[in-house]
């Protein structure tokens, strides 16, 4: 497969725009750019029934979080609150940035 180019990375914070948690907002715990999608932190919980194991002694329902597809969620800028569209912009030094649509602000911490 070739590899996928996405605009977000982990530990962003990301606004649900689609779907049973549209309007919530988390942070990504994990990516998955082959499957085009992700997991967010406290969003998405299902209930998965396990076994006891070495890890797990007592087993019965486990609450955890499950993927969602990347075309549902937006990043959410930190000057305009709200989730928007994001565009890469090369700076003077040659480092290339994910760039607010709306208002300018570079995205990437420094």
């Amino acid at each position: 497969m070739s590899a996928v180019k996405l605009k977000l990375k982990k530990d962003d914070i990301v606004e649900v725009i689609a779907g049973r948690e549209k309007g919530k907002k988390g942070k990504i715990l994990a990516l998955y750019p082959d499957e085009r999608k992700l997991t967010v932190e406290k969003l998405n919980m299902v209930k998965r029934h396990t076994k006891p194991s070495a890890q797990n002694k007592q087993g019965g329902i486990v609450e955890k979080e499950s993927r969602l597809s990347i075309s549902n969620v937006m990043l959410v800028c930190d000057k305009c609150g709200t989730g928007v569209r994001v565009k890469r912009k090369k700076l003077e030094d040659g480092k290339r940035v994910r760039v607010c649509v709306k208002c300018g602000e570079v995205m990437d911490k420094m």
